[in-house]
């Protein structure tokens, strides 16, 4: 009896441990703020955040460029600079989901969902499911 209660206060304490120490390491989400070179290294895009979601941005382009694929006839003429690109991803767990990703370079919208990788970012566009589609890895900025 006495070899069962030891037994049962270690697995207990154990797993109080366990418990404590991953409500300390819960993330927030907002890791992912900041800078971020572009695939090639001709552009830097923003990741910020708005209520409880996230969008980034094109916030430098080494060739500055207008949105000419835009389907919208209407929107053909304005800047990529400046341009939030991805919108609406939100936070669940280790990733973002649920966003869209716009291309101005194809003038095609994705369905997209994001997550770091160390310090840097994985952004993936797909259409209908998620293990079909690309996937970009995106250097931060220090």
């Amino acid at each position: 009896m006495k070899q069962v209660y030891k037994t049962w206060i270690v697995s207990f304490s154990f797993l109080a441990v366990m418990l404590a120490f991953s409500s300390f390491t819960k993330v927030s989400g907002d890791e992912v703020l900041g800078v971020y070179w572009s695939p090639k290294k001709d552009a830097k895009i923003e990741i910020y955040k708005k209520g409880n979601l996230y969008f980034g941005k094109i916030a430098w382009a080494q060739v500055p460029k207008k949105d000419v694929n835009n389907p919208e006839p209407s929107l053909r003429n304005r800047d990529v600079v400046g341009l939030t690109f991805l919108t609406n991803l939100r936070f669940d767990e280790d990733e973002y989901v649920d966003g869209k990703a716009y291309d101005p370079d194809s003038g095609n919208t994705y369905s997209c969902k994001m997550w770091l990788e160390g310090k840097n970012l994985r952004l993936k566009g797909y259409l209908g499911i998620s293990l079909i589609g690309r996937s970009e890895l995106l250097e931060r900025i220090p």
